[in-house]
């Protein structure tokens, strides 16, 4: 089936930590064939190069009506960054109108919902739009309660858990999940997050618009559906913030409820508070980490490193030094790829 065409819009944040969204989808997507970014202060750029250096054919535009003017069958804008709080701001509001008046839908991840907003559905209803809330939470008639069904799954569960949030979770178990099926592992990936289900995940559900009091049930329904109807090798779980970040402290139900036995841990070696903020404390140490997660009953088998404001001879350095302390596999997946994990994940699917 052909992929419906998208644009993204960073609200000129492309190049900063806030896009978490757009680069996911600059990356790959098998729901929408993004074919650009509307951002200012990039615009004229490869947004794959703004992103990591690599060209990947999505231009940089200033504006709903360039990037209609290359692309007139445009169907989709995607909100591609995280606001403070949720909340849309006036400006991307402005642009969000005029993609509505170009006959563009909107996919909104933020948990500020347009059809909550009266004069957004009213413009969408006069132009014959669709308005996407992504976040939305799930009808209680759809919603599941824990069962222990996830008892029944026989494939290694493995959790990607990081030391903070916006370590490059999804990133890394997209990464893992694609060199496994290239390397004839049936791998599958269970999302936890708007932009995994913007990327076309099969199998998962938003963690942070869910209950909490269904967010077990949830991932063991996510998790048993995939291995009923896939048969997978391995299971690989995208992990949300962390175990000890004070502002969404979560990872345990990923441990106890997901019966995640196994755990590929992401720490930014350069990165020495939580969210980079003073005030919420410094981060663990990994060795406290892999502890902590040894008295949940589950085994930390390898490290990945996001190398965020490391030169490249740092990251190498870093790899080195970890694998040399834990004498587990250390992770470039930026600089090197994942592959040098999938050895261990054949011998536990054997």
């Amino acid at each position: 089936m052909e992929l419906k065409k998208a644009v993204v819009l960073t609200a000129n944040l492309l190049n900063t930590s806030n896009a978490k969204t757009a680069h996911g989808l600059i990356r790959s997507s098998e729901r929408y064939k993004i074919v650009g970014v509307i951002d200012e202060v990039s615009q004229g750029q490869d947004a794959g190069v703004v992103l990591d250096g690599q060209k990947r054919g999505i231009p940089v535009v200033p504006s709903v009506a360039a990037i209609k003017q290359l692309h007139p069958d445009v169907t989709y804008c995607i909100i591609g960054v995280a606001t403070s709080g949720g909340i849309l701001p006036e400006p991307m509001l402005t642009v969000i109108r005029e993609a509505i008046q170009a006959n563009i839908s909107i996919v909104n991840g933020l948990h500020d919902y347009l059809n909550d907003r009266p004069d957004m559905v009213a413009l969408a209803r006069e132009y014959g739009v669709e308005l996407i809330d992504v976040r939305r939470p799930k009808k209680r008639a759809d919603l599941h309660f824990w069962s222990g069904e996830i008892y029944s799954v026989k494939a290694p569960i493995i959790a990607m858990l990081g030391m903070d949030c916006g370590m490059g979770k999804r990133t890394t178990t997209r990464f893992i999940t694609e060199a496994c099926q290239k390397a004839n592992i049936n791998a599958q990936m269970i999302y936890t997050g708007q932009t995994g289900w913007l990327q076309g995940g099969k199998y998962g559900f938003i963690f942070d618009s869910t209950l909490n009091d269904f967010i077990s049930g949830e991932l063991e329904h996510a998790i048993v559906t995939c291995y009923q109807e896939t048969n997978a090798d391995v299971i690989l779980l995208e992990g949300q913030s962390s175990l000890r970040n004070p502002t969404g402290p979560c990872g345990s139900e990923y441990l106890v409820s997901a019966n995640a036995k196994r755990v590929i841990l992401v720490h930014a070696p350069k990165r020495i508070f939580f969210h980079e903020e003073l005030d919420w404390g410094k981060i663990p140490s990994v060795e406290s980490e892999i502890e902590l997660i040894k008295m949940y009953g589950s085994e930390v088998i390898a490290l990945a490193l996001n190398t965020g404001d490391c030169t490249r001879e740092e990251a190498f350095e870093f790899q080195q030094y970890y694998e040399t302390k834990l004498g587990i596999p250390v992770l470039l997946p930026l600089e090197e790829g994942v592959e040098k994990i999938l050895p261990l994940l054949k011998s536990l699917t054997a």
